[in-house]
């Protein structure tokens, strides 16, 4: 009796064709319920995700009515209530300029602050979707003539980190004084401060 080659046996070679189709089917279902496991992780994001006081670092360019742009660099802390509403302040210097209201190297430097009857401070409201996506609007509410915008920042954002880090993007800005939006380029990364509440 002559021995068979087991590499070359018929059975070894129609187990090796379908370990060969179903192979591929196996791998590619476990790929998809790992990312169905993962997306499931990421996922439950909402109002409540982002709460506390976020420190940001901002950076961007905006189109001057000239059509000059200008860089713009700046500081946060922003305080989310994890129910849509927040409250701001911040210290922004576009081309080295510190923004109106944040002093001078005569006067000293310093973050804009609510003053009574006069300035309100930044508010806003935002929203976070399940996806851990959103949007957020910043009023600046800088006391400006009847008819112009007080100022106004639309961002859309993502959280990571389990909601202890945000990433926005400036989708619209009105500039304090303004009747219509201008372009703007400027984006920000935030980071829980108070990371023991989350």
């Amino acid at each position: 009796m002559k021995k068979q080659n087991l590499i070359t046996s018929p059975i070894v070679n129609s187990l090796t064709i379908v370990l060969r189709r179903v192979l591929p089917a196996a791998t590619l279902m476990l790929a998809l319920s790992g990312m169905a496991v993962a997306a499931g992780n990421n996922s439950g994001c909402s109002n409540a995700t982002l709460k506390g006081n976020y420190a940001f670092t901002i950076l961007g360019e905006t189109r001057n009515p000239d059509g000059t742009t200008s860089v713009t660099k700046g500081i946060a802390m922003t305080n989310f209530d994890g129910a849509g509403k927040l409250t701001q302040v911040d210290f922004v210097v576009s081309d080295g300029k510190p923004s109106p209201g944040d002093g001078d190297s005569t006067t000293g430097f310093h973050f804009q602050t609510p003053v009574p009857g006069i300035y309100t401070g930044e508010t806003g409201t935002y929203k976070v979707g399940p996806d851990c996506t959103g949007s957020a609007e910043i009023d600046l509410n800088v006391p400006v003539p009847k008819g112009l915008s007080s100022g106004v920042i639309k961002l859309q954002f993502v959280l990571s980190n389990q909601g202890r880090a945000i990433h926005t993007v400036v989708a619209e800005f009105t500039p304090p004084g303004a009747t219509a939006p201008v372009l703007s380029t400027t984006r920000s990364d935030g980071f829980k401060v108070d990371v023991d509440e989350q």
